[in-house]
């Protein structure tokens, strides 16, 4: 059972991050997993056109963060302790980005998930990244 609404999570992502609140849209929430839409304007390209590696690695950290929030409840203070990010090919053009994120161990300290990261409406996997982040103790 999740702790999180898609729209307590945004309203969460405006507070705590309102630089970049915007960019990102959560379509889904379950058990252990979340659905997120980047989306893709012109500060998000690279040259050639495409979305920057930045802005991708930016969706799989914020996917499993809101994840990881629906899960525990609002904790501003869950950090990413570890990433390994896998770019596996070009992203449409100024096309949003869509993540499915799932916490795969969701520990006391530590939550483990992974990223399938496509440009939308296209089934080819754009990246898929691993993240842990370290859960702050409760006071």
């Amino acid at each position: 059972m999740t702790k999180m609404t898609i729209d307590e999570l945004h309203a969460f992502l405006h507070e705590a991050f309102p630089q970049v609140a915007a960019d990102f849209a959560v379509e889904e929430v379950g058990d252990l997993q979340i659905r997120v839409r980047m989306l893709i304007a012109d500060r998000h390209l690279r040259p050639g056109g495409t979305v920057s590696g930045p802005s991708i690695f930016a969706l799989a950290d914020v996917a499993i963060y809101l994840g990881l929030l629906a899960e525990i409840g609002p904790e501003a203070l869950a950090v990413t302790t570890n990433c390994s990010i896998d770019f596996m090919r070009k992203p449409a053009a100024a096309t949003d980005l869509v993540a499915e994120a799932r916490i795969l161990k969701l520990g006391r300290v530590l939550a483990v998930g992974d990223v399938l990261i496509r440009s939308a409406g296209d089934p080819a996997p754009v990246a898929r990244a691993s993240l842990t982040y370290s859960i702050p103790p409760r006071r």
